[in-house]
């Protein structure tokens, strides 16, 4: 054993640490003792800090998982909000446009129906207008017809050519 302390001593002179061989002045024994208690007493102590730590972990990822499964929900109300937001939309754009057509239609229909009125309105009126001027030119030519025939009979006219107008005049009347 000489050797082989010689040998660890001069290899723990370079460390500055030494390894003592005997037992009792190195204190193992006392230092065992006191590390074995100190385990002991203490590993008690550290597996219930150790088991809070866990149940706190636990709880933390129950809890993350809790609020997770939650959010997960909310998502998918908001999805199918989302889904009947965007049906209600395009229902809506479908009335609108259905209604825009139909608008449309009614306008162009009421306006075609005031322009054939108003055209009719017109047609109307012109012809009436047409009516009273034929009329009026009519009368006009006949008046002047008459003043003519009135001043060039006044100096050629005698009984007997009166007699005989008077004749072709009823015999045209009877036809």
């Amino acid at each position: 054993m000489d050797l082989s302390n010689q040998a660890l001593n001069g290899f723990s002179a370079h460390l500055a640490v030494s390894f003592n061989p005997d037992i009792f002045e190195s204190n193992i024994i006392n230092i065992s003792l006191l590390l074995g208690g100190i385990l002991y007493l203490g590993s008690s102590a550290l597996s219930e800090s150790l088991s809070e730590r866990q149940e706190k972990i636990i709880g933390a990822i129950q809890e993350a998982e809790e609020r997770l499964q939650q959010a997960d929900t909310r998502l998918a109300e908001g999805e199918k909000q989302l889904e009947q937001a965007q049906l209600v939309i395009e229902s809506i754009k479908t009335d609108a446009e259905t209604t825009a057509r139909k608008v449309k239609s009614e306008i162009l229909t009421d306006g075609k129906a005031e322009i054939e009125r108003l055209t009719s309105s017109a047609k109307a009126q012109i012809g009436t207008i047409e009516a009273r001027v034929r009329k009026q030119i009519s009368e006009y030519v006949v008046t002047l017809a008459l003043k003519r025939v009135t001043l060039q009979l006044e100096g050629k006219l005698d009984s007997n050519l009166q007699q005989q107008i008077l004749d072709r005049n009823i015999s045209n009347l009877g036809e």
